[in-house]
């Protein structure tokens, strides 16, 4: 395999389709992983993958590891963009739900890290987090989505510190992204939408490919000086400052 090689996680929700096509068009192998079934064409090798279970069960992880490792013998770029959000308030939060969040959100993304490492330092490649803007700014029953955030932009730091230079380490908080489980999120109600666009100082929501974007150019040797960095994709909200009209 000649080809420079990609792996994302959740590559079959909004954001990670927009990563998969971008790295593909500029020339990657793509290796998409997700815990849904996919035959689409924009990946070269495609994977069926719980994230929770890798986490948690030895003989599954075994199993993934050596599947993972005969697909990809030359990973230059790491994407950890899969997550989940099970959202509650505190009084009802359940430690299942708890551990799911952080084990899908942040113990995949090291254990994948870890997996990956000869490959990436050969390559001198890099890993690049999708982290949230609910690292800082967050609402109410988004206590697991948040903490695990948090804690991925701390993964982040401490692995390009691990590396020594090695592999480059970087990640990027979004915003809102108009992806069909934000519109969900929102009932698909139109009205909602535009009044989230208005509280961006940009005008608008963020766009999946404005989130590819970001994640080829940050595997750029050419700006490999980015590192440890977490980069804010917000379209300006978390500069606003609300208060009384």
């Amino acid at each position: 395999m000649n080809k420079k090689t990609v792996v994302i996680t959740g590559v079959l929700g909004g954001i990670g389709k927009s990563i998969a096509a971008t790295f593909k068009d500029a020339g990657y192998f793509v290796i998409g992983l997700d815990i849904v079934e996919s035959n689409d064409s924009i990946l070269d090798k495609f994977l069926l993958f719980n994230l929770n279970t890798y986490c948690v069960d030895f003989h599954y992880r075994k199993d993934m590891n050596a599947q993972l490792l005969e697909i990809s013998n030359n990973i230059e770029v790491l994407v950890n963009n899969a997550a989940v959000q099970l959202l509650d308030h505190l009084d009802n939060l359940k430690l299942e739900d708890w551990n799911t969040t952080l084990n899908v959100n942040l113990t995949a993304p090291m254990l994948l890290s870890q997996l990956f490492a000869k490959q990436l330092e050969i390559n001198n490649g890099c890993i690049i987090n999708i982290a949230s803007i609910h690292h800082q700014q967050t609402k109410p029953r988004f206590i697991s989505y948040a903490s695990s955030k948090s804690a991925l932009i701390g993964l982040t730091k401490a692995l390009a510190v691990d590396f020594n230079g090695k592999v480059r380490v970087n990640s990027i908080s979004p915003a809102a992204i108009d992806t069909d489980m934000l519109r969900a999120g929102f009932e698909n109600d139109e009205s909602k939408i535009e009044e989230l666009n208005a509280i961006h100082p940009s005008g608008r929501i963020g766009k999946p490919d404005e989130v590819a974007q970001l994640v080829l150019l940050l595997a750029d040797k050419k700006i490999g000086f980015i590192n440890g960095s977490n980069i804010q994709l917000d379209g300006g909200i978390s500069a606003v400052l609300k208060d009384l009209d």
